[in-house]
């Protein structure tokens, strides 16, 4: 990899300075899903091996006035670490002073210390002033001085430019990738910049809108890109279909037929749906081909469509699926999706990368994520990386 990487550093005895994405769900103190704080133990285990001391910084949540903060420590996160790392790990209720410097001196070899949510910056004296959601140049440079070098291992925030990641490298002399930021480089940036044919790209969700820009980007190097969601209605509006009370952005339906007119057969749209005439997860559904009848709308894609999507997937080397194919969170809308995260599991041949929390969760619910070769910790981070943008956190770690 081109980037500088935690192997390429010396770490005995230095201050390590991690950006994690710690930003699991918690409600009343309690993590509802800590499978961001497993994907980063890998990395903190390897510092703390090597005789390093990690100070890991993370976000959790929006922090827009005093009121937010007491429900968005860090605290339990850092618990939660302990427990899954079986040692002590230290935890500082602050994000700046005397007692973060003192609990920082104050570290061995191999010891771990979680500050606390990098957001409690964007407020201050009542004002929402957006310190670290701003890149605040002074903060940034305060926390770079906390360390001796920075790792970065957390993509999720990779399409932003935060103190916390932007901020702390532009400060050090080396800003290095964990091993989970490796990864995501290593496996969206390779099934964008150079895939092994036939590459096929799954997208879903509800708006065209959101998608756009890789749509754009991914019919210009998949061989077919197919498209399921909300948004395929976007795209019969634009051939001329009646939609129903589906939803449809109009704003966009000249911007899907000029998609449509430039993909030609790579572009791969649902044939059939599940509809019906309630946004009700017990609203009686039928399935229909093409058209949707005035008074209903389609919440996912039916059996046809599903037999389609398998077709052009068999044969695939390359797949990347960001978006559900419908109504997820509703259970008798979420066949199309869950289906097509199934046959994924199968493709034991194909490179296949997961991103997108829909998705992402398809495929935990099915238990085949041990059967993809990667899913994304990042959401906004994978599309922006698949839409071919440079990423401000990645492109702030430090070249070989």
């Amino acid at each position: 990899m081109a980037k500088l990487t935690v192997e390429d550093l010396n770490l005995e005895g230095k201050k390590v300075l991690m950006r994690v994405d710690f930003n699991v769900p918690i409600k009343d103190g309690v993590i509802g899903n800590d499978n961001r704080i497993v994907a980063a133990l890998k990395t903190i285990q390897y510092v703390t091996d090597k005789g390093g001391r990690a100070i890991l910084l993370s976000h959790l949540g929006r922090i827009k006035k005093e009121e937010d903060k007491p429900a968005l420590s860090m605290r339990p996160v850092a618990e939660r670490l302990s427990n899954l790392l079986n040692k002590p790990v230290t935890f500082v209720p602050t994000t700046e002073g005397k007692q973060l410097e003192d609990a920082i001196d104050g570290l061995n070899n191999g010891d771990v210390l979680v500050m606390e949510n990098t957001r409690y910056e964007d407020v201050a004296n009542g004002e929402y002033v957006k310190r670290e959601s701003g890149n605040d140049a002074d903060l940034g440079k305060y926390w770079a001085s906390l360390g001796d070098v920075f790792v970065n291992d957390a993509f999720g925030t990779a399409h932003r430019a935060h103190a916390s990641n932007v901020g702390i490298a532009s400060n050090m002399t080396q800003a290095a990738a964990g091993f989970l930021m490796e990864k995501e480089i290593k496996f969206i940036g390779e099934a964008v910049d150079k895939p092994a044919h036939p590459f096929v790209a799954i997208l879903g969700g509800a708006k065209v809108s959101d998608k756009i820009g890789v749509i754009n980007n991914l019919l210009s190097k998949a061989d077919k890109v197919i498209v399921g969601g909300g948004m395929t209605y976007t795209f019969y509006a634009a051939k001329g279909m009646t939609i129903g009370n589906s939803l449809v952005e109009t704003d966009k339906i000249d911007m899907a037929k000029e998609i449509l007119d430039k993909a030609g057969d790579k572009l791969v749209l649902p044939v059939d749906s599940i509809v019906a005439k309630e946004f009700s997860n017990d609203a009686e559904q039928m399935t229909v081909d093409g058209d949707i009848p005035d008074g209903y709308m389609a919440l996912d894609i039916g059996p046809k469509s599903v037999d389609l999507f398998k077709d052009v997937l068999k044969d695939a080397k390359t797949v990347v699926w960001n978006g559900p194919m419908g109504v997820f969170e509703m259970s008798n809308y979420a066949k199309g999706t869950l289906e097509v995260g199934e046959f994924l599991g199968t493709l034991t041949d194909a490179t296949t990368i997961v991103g997108g929390g829909d998705s992402t969760a398809a495929v935990q619910q099915l238990g085949v994520g041990d059967r993809l070769t990667h899913i994304s910790t990042g959401g906004g981070a994978s599309l922006e990386y698949l839409e071919g943008k440079t990423l401000p956190g990645i492109a702030a770690i430090s070249d070989k």
